[in-house]
């Protein structure tokens, strides 16, 4: 009986019996990882219904009028029925947030990497640009409606300054953190300085400059509706400004709705565009 137990043990290798233990429990491990995740993108979508359902709710309860607070029903109404002046509308502010935040990447990440690397330029060129931040946005729109007219070009000024600085200072930090051992290391390798820039020190600044876009994204949207209030004949700004003059608080909420969603979407799709981008990242959000 011993002997024929102890050949069936040499013929099974050793540590298998560990291993299928342990690659059952790294299984099981790994399946309840997914489903955390999936539970946790749920959870912004459950969020939003909660706070519809919230608002619904307490119009509901406190019997508020229409002209108040009107309820997510008939803001969606709203929405449909007047979708075609709204979406007339929403395109211009579409293309004034798309080609200032376009704008402002073209030149802000170039700029960011030539004050990063030369004092000569952030001595030169960063003061007047900090000069320019600090003087408010809004006071000085109308000196572009003044300028440039009621028309498009004066909206994406304001959307580019105010959009600007931010994704300008983002990229500075995010050129400028690098470790000079790193360098050090691809020197003494052989590297380019090209392939420094590519394999190294953009990558690592990647992460600060999609920071920067983030909140770029966000300001691009505001500035282009306070650049419709302060003078438009069109724009989700300008059907904002009209219904509050007439006290249109369903349009006024139903403008707000699309102005969000315009937002999100915008934020997600850099997000998004992180996320193809910074592959090492991608370990972080699991």
């Amino acid at each position: 009986m011993s002997s024929s137990l102890s050949a069936k043990d040499a013929l099974v290798p050793k540590g298998d019996a560990p291993q299928a233990a342990g690659g059952g429990g790294r299984s099981k491990a790994a399946g309840r990882k997914r489903m955390r995740r999936r539970i946790w993108s749920v959870v912004p979508i459950a969020t939003f219904l909660a706070i519809v359902g919230l608002w619904a709710l307490i119009v509901a309860v406190l019997d508020i009028p229409n002209y108040l607070l009107p309820s997510p029903w008939a803001v969606f109404e709203q929405i449909v029925t007047g979708w075609p002046v709204l979406w007339e509308n929403a395109q211009t502010t579409i293309a004034e947030i798309l080609l200032g935040f376009g704008i402002s990447i073209v030149i802000a990440i170039p700029l960011g990497l030539l004050v990063a690397r030369s004092l000569a330029a952030r001595q030169i060129i960063y003061p007047p640009v900090m000069l320019v931040q600090l003087v408010p946005k809004v006071a000085v729109a109308p000196l572009f409606v003044v300028w440039l007219g009621l028309g498009f070009s004066s909206k994406l000024l304001l959307t580019v300054l105010m959009t600007f600085f931010p994704l300008l200072v983002s990229s500075i930090s995010g050129f400028s953190i690098l470790d000079s051992r790193f360098l050090y290391l691809t020197r003494s390798m052989g590297a380019s300085g090209w392939q420094t820039f590519r394999f190294l020190r953009f990558p690592a600044a990647l992460p600060v400059i999609f920071s920067g876009l983030k909140t770029s994204a966000t300001l691009a949207a505001t500035a282009a509706i306070v650049a419709e209030f302060v003078g438009s004949n069109s724009g989700l700004g300008y059907v904002l400004l009209q219904a509050t003059n007439t006290l249109d608080s369903t349009t006024v909420f139903a403008v707000l709705v699309l102005l969000t969603l315009l937002g999100v979407i915008l934020n997600y799709v850099v997000e998004l565009i992180e996320f193809l981008l910074t592959p090492w990242q991608r370990a972080k959000l699991t």
